[in-house]
């Protein structure tokens, strides 16, 4: 088998993608390939030792430990010394710590070894800065259902036979791999084992197939994927979209509460002002939700959810809130105006405090249009609502203030 073999994956194994330019240039370097299992990362290692004439050393960072790790490197060495490099193959490097990382890199650095790394989670978060400085990181994307079709063929090439499923059933099959190209096989392998008289159609292959239950690791790189996907569908104002990942995250085990949390952020992030109601309504579904329990809670936040991703839309409080953080830490140690201290005391008063405060009751609008902020200090304008929803009126008070404000010198 040559890498021209392998399926999937044309983006970077052809002419122009990093591996290919690799293998053309006959130059490889260390490399962490990022990506879902069954996606082909054992055995593009395997064909890079191939076409590179390298000893295919194979370890995981479950089973393997320093002693292991020792006696691993030892044998590159040695194995150098006779002329001969060594790519040393570590799946899921991920669960290697930081000093059992660190080991690798004087064996990288020196050419004892040419690291290739597999891993399902995210390389950024989880290995050291040291180690991915010295590897370029590849990302494998999970099969399409046409190159699981190209893999039924080949192995129904292998077999010498068909598969005995319908189209429908066949089309079902694929689907039920999700992408993993080793879960596809060892689905076909279960059917090709069948022995009917006529193809299985698509409820009866279900009946005798356990459904694989989707990918979905609920600490890991997928769950901040399809919390990403709910969250900006919802701001993206798309209800049918929001659905879509909320029944995909349960689907998949997530915690209801944490959705109804995240939901819950939503409402004042993305709508805000807009619809001050807004995040009322999840809390009043998180309540429901708690009362009723699984799996008739789930729906008030469905609920909540169309609500949001149909309300209007503004972070213009989100934006103003950052924005007098970041005021607050610039000019931190100012003290607000005289005029608007506590006096409680006649020392107090004497010092000044509370001079000249306008009470804005007492004005006929109910507005005296002093000056908040610190004395010497440029006003800074942090609100600036849309004209959208309920922000569309609050806007309108905001500019009659400002105008008041310029007339009376505030």
């Amino acid at each position: 088998m040559r890498m021209t073999d392998v399926i999937g994956q044309e983006n970077i194994l052809g002419p122009e993608g990093p591996l290919g330019s690799m293998l053309a240039a006959g130059s490889l370097s260390s490399l962490i390939l990022w990506g879902p299992p069954g996606v082909g990362k054992t055995t593009i290692a395997r064909l890079l030792a191939d076409e590179t004439d390298l000893a295919f050393v194979q370890i995981s960072a479950i089973f393997t430990g320093v002693p292991e790790l020792r006696k691993v490197f030892d044998a590159a060495k040695l194995r150098r010394q006779q002329g001969r490099g060594t790519l040393l193959f570590v799946d899921e490097i991920h669960r290697f710590n930081k000093a059992q990382q660190d080991s690798f890199l004087p064996h990288m650095e020196d050419g004892t070894i040419l690291l290739v790394g597999a891993t399902t989670e995210n390389p950024s978060f989880e290995l050291n800065a040291a180690l991915m400085s010295r590897a370029q990181v590849i990302v494998l994307q999970r099969l399409s259902l046409a190159d699981l079709e190209r893999l039924a063929q080949r192995a129904e090439k292998e077999l010498g036979r068909k598969l005995p499923l319908t189209a429908h059933a066949r089309e079902a099959l694929l689907e039920m791999a999700d992408g993993d190209g080793r879960a596809a096989l060892n689905l076909i392998e279960q059917v090709a084992a069948w022995k009917t008289e006529a193809p299985v159609d698509q409820q009866a292959m279900a009946q005798r197939l356990m459904r694989r239950a989707a990918k979905y690791d609920k600490s890991g790189d997928e769950h901040y994927n399809l919390i990403s996907a709910l969250h900006k569908s919802v701001r993206g104002s798309d209800p049918d979209a929001a659905l879509y990942w909320f029944g995909r995250m349960l689907e998949g085990g997530e915690d209801p509460r944490y959705l109804a949390r995240r939901i819950t952020r939503m409402a004042v992030e993305d709508i805000g002002l807009a619809d001050p109601a807004a995040a009322r309504h999840c809390l009043d579904a998180w309540s429901l939700y708690e009362r009723l329990g699984s799996p008739e809670g789930e729906l008030a936040l469905a609920q909540a959810l169309i609500y949001l991703a149909l309300a209007p839309k503004s972070n213009a409080g989100y934006v103003a809130y950052k924005g007098a953080r970041a005021e607050a830490r610039r000019t931190g140690s100012l003290m607000p105006p005289a005029h608007i201290l506590n006096a409680p005391t006649r020392m107090m008063r004497d010092q000044g405090y509370g001079s000249g405060y306008a009470y804005d009751h007492d004005a006929d609008d109910g507005f005296s249009g002093q000056n908040y902020f610190p004395d010497g200090m440029k006003r800074p304008v942090l609100y600036t609502p849309v004209e959208r929803g309920f922000e569309r009126e609050l806007k309108k008070r905001l500019d009659w203030f400002v105008g008041l404000r310029k007339k009376r010198g505030g």
